[in-house]
């Protein structure tokens, strides 16, 4: 596996056309994910970055302790999610994936092999645990986010131009370009700039991730180089409760992709994003206008011809449970758990997938190495021949 992942991200190969042969796990209805082995990782490799980025619900507001809702009644009770601990009952600690958190400039607030700690959770157990087992090269959980942020504004990315909107009452607004301030004025009037500009978070977050993956020794231990492999982002709520932010959303998303693997020289990286859990197929208004975005991005829909077999998007509202990302899905670490497995299985997914660019004769022998890998990983039964 190791083999594999590491030329994926050195060279863009991912091409596996076996789906169907694969075991359950790589699919979106697996039943169970396995536990970790307790193996570190090969250190030899470079360390593969997801980093995720988003506002408060990928900050994560999921409840670790307590009763129904809580992470510890889903697993002690309902027994769910059985990875995340041991035979003896006690959190699960992986040694190949870390775990680090930072937060406009402080910390990291977290900095340790993925286990459950804290009174808190977002999407990443769900998405670190399919990763570290489908990987075994060094695998690290980057989270560079916080709430109540606006992609149309926060964290508008560089190269984003600025636009007008006239709203519903007939009143024209400008909106900035990156780098502008404030928010919005009145079109004909002079703008106040105010002690804030847009694409702020997106300067505070993307430069807090690469001040961590800066000092990679800190936060991966013993490890010296480091490929960003993938983004995660699970965002909307700030800008479904604005007429123009919404109208924008699509354009600024598109920009959104390719300029973080411009920032972090990751061309190649793969993107993953979760829709709001109370926005429904069909619907429309604002947040209407935002899942649209958030699934025409998506590969597989052709709009974006560059985003096929590299972006996916994860339709979360079957997983809500009726919960609103405004209302932080009542805190049912369940929502968390779920979107985040799905989220992590469809990067998984991605990794997976085939690149026409590559070569046929490299696309079956890295297509044979990984299925002969990826199933001695996943069932534990050596391959025939080793």
């Amino acid at each position: 596996m190791k083999k594999f992942f590491s030329r994926f991200a050195v060279t863009a190969v991912a091409a596996f056309a076996f789906t169907a042969t694969l075991p359950a796990f790589a699919q979106d209805n697996s039943p169970t994910i396995p536990r970790p082995d307790g193996k570190p990782a090969d250190m030899s490799k470079p360390v593969q970055v997801f980093v995720l980025l988003g506002q408060s619900n990928m900050v994560g507001l999921g409840k670790v302790k307590g009763g129904d809702g809580s992470l510890e009644f889903a697993v002690k009770e309902k027994k769910k999610y059985p990875y995340l601990v041991d035979d003896a009952g006690a959190w699960t600690v992986r040694n190949d994936v870390r775990f680090v958190q930072y937060m406009s400039g402080k910390g990291p607030l977290r900095n340790e092999w993925m286990t459950v700690t804290g009174g808190n959770l977002g999407p990443e157990y769900g998405i670190g645990h399919p990763l570290g087992n489908a990987i075994d090269a060094p695998v690290m959980i980057l989270k560079s986010c916080i709430g109540n942020r606006a992609l149309g504004w926060d964290l508008l990315p560089p190269g984003s131009e600025g636009f007008e909107f006239t709203d519903s009452k007939g009143v024209t607004w400008v909106h900035p370009a990156y780098k502008g301030s404030p928010e919005h004025w009145k079109k004909g009037e002079e703008p106040k700039p105010i002690g804030w500009y847009a694409g702020k978070q997106y300067d505070d977050d993307t430069g807090d991730a690469k001040k961590a993956l800066a000092d990679l020794g800190k936060h991966y231990p013993e490890a010296t180089k480091y490929e960003v492999a993938g983004f995660f982002f699970w965002q909307g709520e700030r800008d479904a409760g604005s007429e123009a932010l919404s109208s924008r959303y699509e354009q600024n998303l598109v920009q959104f992709i390719k300029q973080l693997r411009k920032d972090f020289n990751a061309p190649n990286a793969k993107f993953v994003l979760g829709t709001l859990g109370e926005a429904v197929k069909g619907s429309t208004g604002n947040t209407g206008k935002v899942l649209e975005a958030h699934l025409a991005v998506d590969g597989a829909t052709g709009k974006y011809p560059e985003f096929k077999g590299n972006v996916a998007t994860i339709y979360t509202n079957p997983m809500a449970q009726g919960g609103s990302g405004n209302g932080h899905y009542g805190g049912k670490a369940e929502v968390y758990m779920d979107v985040g497995e799905a989220m992590g299985k469809a990067m998984v997914d991605l990794l997976m997938a085939t690149n026409p660019a590559q070569p046929a004769a490299a696309v079956e022998e890295d297509a044979a190495f990984f299925e002969k890998r990826y199933q001695k990983k996943i069932t534990g039964v050596k391959p025939k021949g080793e």
